[in-house]
């Protein structure tokens, strides 16, 4: 999996650069060759250390992967006065009422899927959602829908929208357990399958 294949390149990253001379330097090379990696073209323009996190500012180019016309309407949008720069993913109020419900019904099927042999706490679920910030309606959707059996057929035909919002998510309770499975591999395939 993936993860498994990323997990120990960032731990030797980590240890590099805790051991590194010009640690500033080499994060600001590390970020732009690792976001290379992925086709993206990006630059960072300001690194600084605040309390115990560390601020990037990026300039970001065209990735490799998007086409002209994708790449302008993503600019065009970002441009339009409608766009809020401070605006949150995760809050319910930016996500369509239709599409809430199938946001947590997916979370909850992610959930399921991670050990599907053990009984699932709520309450045990509900700390591990936590630091995912999401909203309190969010987390009831997500409370009720794990309460039925999920089936696999909530990733057929995802509406691109949703799989955005949903995949950083999926992602993070996937790696609750700190390994992704066959199936939850299978949904997040999915999920990016969706968006493109």
């Amino acid at each position: 999996m993936l993860s498994q294949i990323v997990r120990p390149l960032v731990n030797t990253q980590v240890r590099l650069l805790a051991n590194s001379q010009t640690t500033q330097t080499t994060l600001v090379e590390t970020i732009a060759r690792w976001l290379g990696y992925l086709g993206v073209d990006a630059e960072v323009t300001k690194l600084s250390s605040e309390s115990d996190r560390i601020h990037v500012a990026l300039r970001v180019g065209k990735p490799d992967s998007c086409d002209e016309q994708d790449w302008n309407s993503i600019l065009g949008n970002l441009r339009s006065p409608d766009h809020d720069g401070n605006s949150s993913v995760n809050s319910s109020d930016e996500i369509h009422l239709s599409h809430q419900l199938q946001i947590a019904r997916l979370l909850a099927y992610l959930i399921q899927i991670s050990d599907p042999q053990q009984e699932i706490s709520w309450t045990e679920i509900e700390s591990q959602l936590i630091p995912l910030n999401l909203d309190d309606s969010m987390l009831s959707g997500i409370k009720s829908a794990i309460q039925v059996p999920q089936s696999q057929d909530l990733l057929k035909s995802i509406d691109p929208d949703v799989a955005a919002v949903t995949f950083p998510l999926a992602v993070k309770i996937a790696w609750l357990d700190q390994q992704i499975n066959s199936h939850e591999n299978y949904a997040l395939s999915a999920l990016l399958t969706a968006m493109k």
